[in-house]
């Protein structure tokens, strides 16, 4: 049995997020998870992942490994004793750390496929519920936002702990994903935040304030189809994101290479400190704005429709 997860990428609104503000994000369904159930011939559950290096009998892997925890839960969720004699083979072209939901995709396909397999099926809200679980041992604090995204593949508005809205997107738009190539420490940085946020909460939660407005404009420009109006949307975040020191010169410097090469916008987006950046472009600039990300070192990049 098989099931498939997309990637995400946030938009709008990171680390505000965790501070009950709204985030927007999308599916990236160019690189995604991929998780194959088949039975076993030997005892216990054989777990493949390639691309981690991980080959393992499930009951050798540490109580709070991510993809073990996944496994378990799901085994917990539908009181399942003793498990089945299973291989579960993990592949994903999702890019580690860099912001776009690697592990919530494993876990979400994971789950996905795993019930699939036993023949039971899970809802949405069921397997959004135990990725956010598993999330919390990749981030410690995570705002929910990668495995909502991933589990609905649609665009999503965030706030954490209200019910979820997905949205229309009004006309399609185009934008380019720079990867730093430098690990994004999630966990460390929003820990950082709160830190600042601690000390000075009055200047941090003005700050998150005008991360709110952009992102509730945002929303509404995707809607109405007016995507122009993300570009200097896009910028203004950027910056907030900047005063929230969750930026870093390798961030800073793939977002000034985009602007200077025609995007009508750039930031960076997800936890930051590493991982990636966004452009909004114009159909016909995207693939010179990409090869100007690679000239600015960046180590890859995703062009992308949200439609």
């Amino acid at each position: 049995m098989k099931a498939s997860a997309p990637g995400k990428i946030i938009l709008f609104g990171e680390h505000a997020v965790v501070y009950n503000r709204p985030a927007l994000a999308v599916p990236v369904a160019q690189v995604h998870a991929d998780v194959e159930v088949v039975t076993s011939p030997r005892q216990g559950i054989w777990i493949n992942a390639p691309g981690i290096d991980l080959h393992a009998d499930l009951a050798a892997l540490p109580a709070d490994h991510p993809i073990g925890s996944v496994i378990h839960g799901l085994f917990h969720l539908l009181k399942l004793s003793p498990p089945p004699s299973l291989e579960i083979n993990i592949s994903s072209t999702i890019p580690v750390a860099s912001g776009l939901g690697s592990g919530a995709a494993v876990s979400v396909a994971l789950a996905r496929a795993l019930a699939l397999y036993l023949q039971r099926p899970m809802s949405d809200e069921q397997l959004n519920a135990l990725a956010y679980e598993i999330e919390k041992l990749h981030h410690g604090t995570p705002s929910g936002i990668d495995n909502t995204v991933i589990t609905y593949a649609r665009p999503v508005f965030f706030i954490k702990g209200r019910p979820i809205e997905t949205f229309k997107v009004g006309m399609p738009f185009t934008i380019v994903i720079g990867d730093t190539g430098i690990p994004a420490p999630t966990k460390e940085s929003v820990g950082d935040v709160r830190r600042l946020w601690t000390e000075d909460k009055d200047k941090f939660e003005k700050i998150f304030d005008d991360i709110k407005q952009i992102s509730l404009s945002a929303r509404r420009a995707i809607q109405d189809g007016v995507p122009g109006q993300l570009g200097s949307l896009m910028d203004q975040n950027h910056e907030l994101l900047q005063r929230l020191t969750v930026s870093s010169p390798e961030l800073d410097n793939l977002v000034v290479a985009a602007r200077n090469a025609g995007a009508s916008g750039a930031k960076m987006s997800g936890g930051g400190r590493g991982g990636n950046m966004i452009a909004l472009v114009e159909k016909e600039k995207a693939e010179t704005v990409a090869q100007a990300l690679i000239s600015a070192r960046a180590v890859r990049t995703i062009v992308t429709d949200i439609v």
